[in-house]
Order: structure tokens, then C-alpha cells, then sequence
């Protein structure tokens, strides 16, 4: 079997890119963007006033003159004012231009306004271009302010529309279609018989999506039935980009997936990954270039390999720049009894000095999703038999 090092890498290697499209940069959050931006104009594009107080010749103040005549107020959006005599000043709000004749700015607290005179306090420092944000000192005209391949969040969402850019071009959404499997599964809210269980698997599956900006998603359920599946999952992978699947791909009698999706010329990339939870894994590619991924059906290994292949492949097929693995210490002793990988749930806690780690939160079994609850994902912990002792540094993948 692989290793999901070597399952990662065969997903990668039959992953398409994802076309690209241009949208008003509001419909763009959580989307990953595909053309450099530069900037428009200097950052700031103007001495910017820091602070609320009077703008003034420094050089008046540094020869003891503490008492000036308030010429007029600057406001931040209207055109700079200038001023008129040396031993005037202009009272200014913060984000305005700093007036012409100006080089510095005395905050409001260490003033005394008396009429049309303000009076600078007697202890307050004067220095040139204090409390001015200097033209060009963020970044200067045509720098490269955000690279192809990062995530739009609301930082970088800011920064495009600080250079003008009401469209931009970002990767198109994948077309997804969650499909869960099974003649047992029953809709959350129908009546249900004692040898029933509730659907569960793909609302995780969707939540999880749309929880990390994916929009559109169909959903399907489909019964244990070899028509109804060639049918079904025919139309899916004629109509979406990636088929995320729970349940029936392991050895059963009835665990049909993997022979249909080969029946309609999908090809099987791999079957089984050397991992526990999630051990049956399938992942192929269709003609179409649409990709599958069929998850195990125990809901602890769906949320599992979701969170472990689905994901990260999807937002690789977005043409995002890789992400550094995150490493985290156990909080405490695991042990790996087998010889696969172990994907362990965990709980991120701090302690009294502030250092993060990994609580083990072990289910009972693969079926055992309630133990998750409460839980930020699941460290991944190499093969063994072998005890990972607290403080042992591994990978986490978060939810």
C-alpha cells in the first residue's frame, strides 16, 4: 500500500488546473488569486496627518515661539491647504494631507486652544515629520504589493482595492458533487427504523467545503444499487470538476463504487493508503479530467481523509502556492500499535506559558464522530508499533 506521502504525491500528479476567471473584487474572499497586483500610487500618496492636533514650521517652535494663530482646519479628503505665516498653524484631522509649509504635528493633548490661538504645551517634543506618515514610506508607485497564488483574505481583499482593482482575475470555483452511499442512511429529520442510521457524512463533507470558501456544491445520496449507481455518478462526472464519495468503497459485497466508477472508464489511480483511520481510500481520474476521491464511509475517516487529501488537492488545483506544514508537540503519550500511519484527533490547548499542544482526543473506533466534537483536526504520526511520547514535535492537519 502507499504511504500518504506517496498518496499526496500521485494526487498532485493527476490534479488540472483550474481556469481562471475575473470577478468584482466583493465576490472575491477565500478566492485564490491568479495576476500580480502592483500599486497604483505611492502608499501613503501624500505626507498623511498621523494624529488629530495642529500642523506646523517645526523650525518656529524649536526657536521657543509656543503661542500660534490658527489659520484654518484641514480635514482628511479635502485639497491641502497651505500656510500662510511662519507663526501660524492649521488645525488637521488624522488621515489628511499635511499642509503645504508644514513639516510637523502637535497632537490635540499637548495643546491649549484659546479663540483662534493655539497654545503648544511647554514640554511638548517638536521634531521634524513627527506624527506624519511620509509619502512612500509603506510602498512606492508599481511595487508588487500581492503574488499569484495567495489566498484573498480580508487583508489582501484591502490591499486590491487600495490599488484600484474593482475586478480582478482569481481562480474559477471547482464544480463539487458530495455523494454518500448506502441503503442504511437516512435524512436527519425523516422517520427512522431501528437498523437505520442518520446521514451525517455529507454534511460534514459540505460544511467542511464551504467552511473553506467553496460555494458550489451539489449534494446526492445514492442506494446500493449497481444501476442506480452507473447512472447517478454517469451524470456527476459529466457535470462537475471533483466527485467527493463516502461509503462503499471498501471489501464488502455491496461495496460497488469502485467497480462502477471503473465500469464508466474512470481510472483508479490508487485504492488503500497505509493509514488508520481511512484505510480504504480511493482516488481516480476520469476521462473528462474530472477527479474522485471516495472516502471510507465510517465518519471519523471521512473527516479525516477530507481534512488530509480532499482539501489541500483542491486548493492546489486552484493553483494556491503550497502551505508550510504546521508542526505542534503532543500534550500527551500516544501509542501507534500497528504498522500504518496513525492519524490522531486532537484538541489545541495552551498552557500557563503560552505554548500550544496537542491533546490527544482518541475515538473509540472509526464510526465514533461524537468524540470529535470539540476537537481542532488530527495529528499524524508515523507507523509503527512505537510510543510518541509528550513533547514529540509531528504534523497537524487541522478541520
Amino acid at each position: 500500500m502507499l504511504n500518504p506521502a506517496q498518496a499526496d504525491e500521485l494526487i498532485g500528479q493527476h490534479l488540472t488546473c483550474l481556469p481562471i476567471e475575473s470577478l468584482p473584487l466583493a465576490q472575491c474572499a477565500g478566492a485564490v488569486l491568479r495576476e500580480n497586483i502592483y500599486a497604483e500610487r505611492d502608499a501613503p500618496p501624500f505626507d498623511r496627518v498621523a494624529m488629530d492636533g495642529i500642523a506646523v514650521d517645526s523650525a518656529v517652535l524649536q526657536h521657543g515661539n509656543r503661542r500660534l494663530r490658527i489659520q484654518a482646519t484641514q480635514a482628511a479628503g479635502d485639497p491641502p491647504l497651505s500656510l500662510a505665516a511662519q507663526t501660524g498653524c492649521i488645525e488637521v484631522m488624522t488621515g489628511a494631507v499635511v499642509p503645504g509649509g508644514c513639516d510637523c504635528v502637535i497632537p490635540v493633548e499637548q495643546i491649549t486652544v484659546r479663540g483662534n490661538e493655539a497654545e503648544v504645551s511647554s514640554d511638548a517634543p517638536v521634531e521634524q515629520w513627527q506624527n506624519v506618515h511620509r509619502r512612500g514610506a509603506d510602498t512606492r508607485q508599481g511595487a508588487l504589493l500581492l503574488s499569484a497564488g495567495g489566498r484573498l483574505r480580508a487583508p489582501e481583499i484591502a490591499i486590491a482595492a487600495s490599488a484600484g482593482m474593482a475586478r480582478i482575475r482569481v481562480s474559477s470555483q471547482p464544480m463539487l458533487a458530495v455523494i454518500s452511499t448506502g441503503n442504511e442512511l437516512v435524512e436527519p429529520g425523516d422517520a427512522i427504523l431501528p437498523h437505520q442510521i442518520r446521514r451525517s457524512n455529507a454534511y460534514a463533507i459540505v460544511a467542511a467545503l464551504r467552511r473553506h470558501g467553496f460555494q458550489r456544491v451539489a449534494d446526492d445520496h445514492l442506494h446500493d444499487d449497481v444501476p442506480e449507481l452507473r447512472r447517478r455518478l454517469k451524470f456527476h462526472l459529466e457535470t462537475h470538476d471533483v466527485l467527493v464519495l463516502t461509503g462503499g468503497v471498501s471489501m464488502g459485497k455491496l461495496d460497488f463504487v469502485p467497480r462502477v466508477l471503473d465500469e464508466l472508464g474512470v481510472q483508479t489511480v490508487f485504492h488503500k493508503v497505509a493509514q488508520r483511520p481511512g484505510k480504504p481510500m480511493w482516488f481516480g481520474v476520469a476521462s473528462s479530467g474530472a477527479t474522485v476521491f471516495a472516502l471510507p464511509g465510517n465518519p471519523v475517516s471521512t473527516c479525516v481523509c477530507l481534512s488530509r487529501y480532499v482539501l489541500p488537492a483542491l486548493f492546489t488545483a486552484m493553483g494556491q502556492d503550497p502551505v508550510p506544514a504546521e508542526k505542534m508537540a503532543l500534550g500527551g503519550d500516544v501509542s501507534n500499535t500497528t504498522g500504518l500511519t496513525l492519524f490522531m484527533p486532537i484538541r489545541v490547548e495552551v498552557d500557563d506559558w503560552g505554548r500550544a499542544w496537542a491533546m490527544p482526543r482518541p475515538t473509540n473506533s472509526s464510526g465514533d464522530f461524537t468524540a470529535l466534537a470539540g476537537t481542532d483536526g488530527f495529528v499524524e504520526l508515523p507507523p509503527g508499533p512505537n510510543q510518541y511520547p509528550k513533547g514529540f514535535v509531528t504534523r497537524l492537519h487541522r478541520w
